[in-house]
């Protein structure tokens, strides 16, 4: 069994979620005008974020896998400048280009997971915040929790009618 198999699994499962939840996505109304700094985001903001956090976090594991010096340097906060512009820019996206990015972010997560070994799961990075922790751990939190949390969150924006 490869080594994240549990969070593999906790990240199909949190698809599956989106994609039960896609049609209420299409159905609901579009993100408003107003740039989503200052309120709670709505669904398609939300997917949007969740696109964009996908490939980011991949890349920072890449990182600490081949970082030189270990811990090696990883990671970034809420207030991060691209985090925020990315989902200022997508969160307007058709829900069909939404979801397709998220299928094809999420495979490519997913194959990669399932490539590690345990050596490489047991490398360790250093997040400024979070202090030192092991790829397996990125991924438990940064990846699978994250993941959960906004299909969450998603589910919730459809079910105030926020979105």
């Amino acid at each position: 069994m490869p080594t994240l198999y549990s969070q593999v699994e906790r990240l199909r499962t949190s698809r599956d979620t989106l994609v039960r939840l896609r049609g209420r996505v299409e159905v609901s109304p579009p993100a408003p005008d107003a740039l989503p700094r200052n309120r709670e985001w709505v669904a398609r903001e939300v997917i949007a974020h969740i696109d964009e956090f996908l490939d980011y976090w991949l890349g920072e594991i890449e990182r600490v896998l081949a970082g030189p010096i270990e811990p090696a340097p990883f990671g970034r906060d809420d207030k991060d400048l691209i985090r925020i512009l990315s989902v200022d820019r997508d969160r307007t996206l058709p829900v069909s280009e939404l979801y397709a990015r998220l299928d094809a972010s999420l495979e490519r997560v997913l194959r990669r997971l399932l490539e590690l070994d345990d050596r490489q799961v047991a490398r360790r990075g250093l997040h400024k915040h979070r202090g030192e922790m092991t790829v397996a751990q990125i991924v438990d939190v940064c990846l699978s929790s994250h993941l959960e949390a906004h299909c969450a969150q998603v589910a919730a924006a459809l079910d105030a009618g926020r979105s």
